[in-house]
């Protein structure tokens, strides 16, 4: 049936149905109704933005929310454009109203008070070749995300063509394909990608910073997993009032897959504020906004999500250690609060080690993948280390003192085709018939001998034959690690 509507309405666009435009859903509510009004607001708000992109503008973020929360922080991402640069636009909105499986096109040209921009049809069909993507006018007749940047391109851009589309899907895979489509669509095209997103929904101001500053710090690392993986612990937190950390997670997810297949190399944050600062007064139940730009700014290089000072690593071990003593003195559990620090609310996987004064082993407890935020992970995993680490007994209140502490920051782990692959210095992970063993890199310390470390991370860890490393169905990852310990007391 779908599929049936889908062609019905293209063949009624062929027959001439493609010169009624879409009519203004939120004119005299999200922005002025009146053509003039609207337009000296808009150029208002354009006149304080900036005026070049920091690098080869590719895909821009921008919020739609009301011009008088929002605007301003809009009109600093549309400040990059100049007339004459795109000859199509790509706008992404949020689909709030209507659920819909994969990317929702409106066919046919987007009006607002001051006129309508025509539907880039060509594009269109390119996107339709795949199925994730319909005709769905449906979906855009009482939703504002597309709209709200329309009066914002056309002033900026003069005469484009649009293809405006919604996307409101929990699928990070089917985000990232509608994102790989995009670019392969566009690919060659004079064409520029917009995403339509608030950001946090509705916590107070100060909880508003922090969880926006988060999911801003990993929408820069360019990888979808991460920024989704963000988003979850964030919402997983139990945050007073907040219902949602992006609300277009999907578009911008999709837009980030895209912008990075056309040669994005940064993702640069332009402005973020919400409504209480846009709107004082107002600060106990806040909307996020940001402007960012995905750019092509020389070589891409990888970015390590994490680059902690010393006095943050410090802070680190402080908070481990205080964990621990609370739990060996109360048996309970610190809480971890939401942190003002955002790299400490970012996904992270750590070990935690203690060492006696004379250096043995005293307990090492850790994960492999980032299941909660930086603090939490270092905070659990100080604890399971004095208590749980089933090598030893639980520490004393008495050893605590005696004991030194140290973190392994890790980076992902990544797979590799044999044990030739392994370098002195990885972190390894090995796994096989449900068994698994791990040695951080500083084991790399004792054990310096390749073939002796890879036979005890069988044996000694993943309690299998010492020569299992060599066997085809043993599975090897290796990793980075960013070890930090307690300075000596004076």
């Amino acid at each position: 049936m779908k599929r049936l509507l889908t062609a019905l309405w293209a063949a009624a666009l062929t027959a001439g149905g493609s010169e009624v435009p879409r009519r203004p859903a939120v004119s005299g509510q999200f922005y002025p109704a009146d053509p003039r009004e609207l337009l000296a607001l808009v150029d208002g708000y354009l006149a304080r933005a900036p005026a070049s992109a920091p690098g080869e503008l590719l895909a821009l973020l921008v919020p739609h929310a009301g011009y008088e929360y929002s605007g301003r922080t809009a009109a600093r991402a549309y400040g990059l454009l100049s007339p004459g640069r795109w000859d199509s636009v790509v706008v992404l909105g949020t689909g709030h109203y209507k659920e819909v499986e994969g990317a929702a096109i409106y066919p046919g040209p987007y009006g607002t008070p001051e006129g309508s921009v025509p539907y880039d049809e060509g594009l269109a069909r390119e996107l339709l070749k795949e199925p994730l993507f319909s005709l769905d006018p449906e979906a855009h007749l009482r939703e504002h995300s597309v709209e709200v940047q329309v009066p914002f391109l056309r002033r900026r851009l003069g005469a484009f063509k649009l293809v405006a589309m919604v996307i409101n899907t929990p699928d990070l895979e089917k985000a990232r394909a509608i994102g790989r489509a995009l670019a392969k669509a566009v690919r060659g095209r004079r064409a520029l990608l917009v995403a339509s997103s608030d950001l946090s929904h509705y916590p107070p101001a100060l909880e508003a910073r922090a969880v926006d500053q988060t999911t801003l710090e990993a929408l820069a690392t360019l990888d979808p997993d991460y920024f989704w993986l963000a988003n979850r612990i964030l919402l997983g937190r139990g945050i007073g009032g907040l219902d949602v950390a992006y609300c277009g997670q999907a578009a911008v997810a999709a837009v980030m897959v895209a912008a990075a297949g056309l040669g994005a190399t940064e993702a640069r944050v332009l402005e973020l504020t919400n409504s209480g600062e846009a709107a004082p007064g107002h600060d106990s139940r806040v909307v996020g906004y940001a402007a960012v730009a995905f750019v092509r700014a020389g070589k891409k290089k990888p970015k390590a999500v994490f680059h902690l000072p010393e006095p943050e690593k410090q802070e680190l071990l402080r908070l481990a250690r205080r964990q621990i003593s609370e739990y060996l003195a109360t048996g309970t559990f610190l809480p971890v609060p939401l942190s003002a620090n955002p790299r400490f609310n970012l996904p992270a996987a750590v070990f935690v080690t203690l060492r006696r004064r004379d250096g043995k082993l005293r307990g090492c407890v850790g994960s492999l993948e980032a299941r909660e935020s930086l603090a939490e992970s270092v905070a659990r995993n100080a604890v399971a280390s004095a208590v749980a680490d089933k090598r030893f007994p639980p520490l004393s209140a008495q050893e605590l003192p005696e004991v030194r502490l140290s973190i392994d920051l890790l980076s992902r782990p990544a797979a590799v085709r044999g044990s030739s692959e392994i370098r002195p210095g990885d972190g390894v992970i090995l796994e096989r018939d449900g068994r698994v063993g791990v040695f951080l890199p500083q084991v790399w310390e004792t054990l310096s001998d390749k073939q002796r470390f890879l036979e005890e991370l069988c044996s000694q860890k993943a309690e299998l034959p010492r020569e299992c490393y060599k066997e085809p169905r043993t599975r090897l990852k290796v990793f980075t690690a960013d070890y930090f310990e307690e300075k000596p007391s004076p």
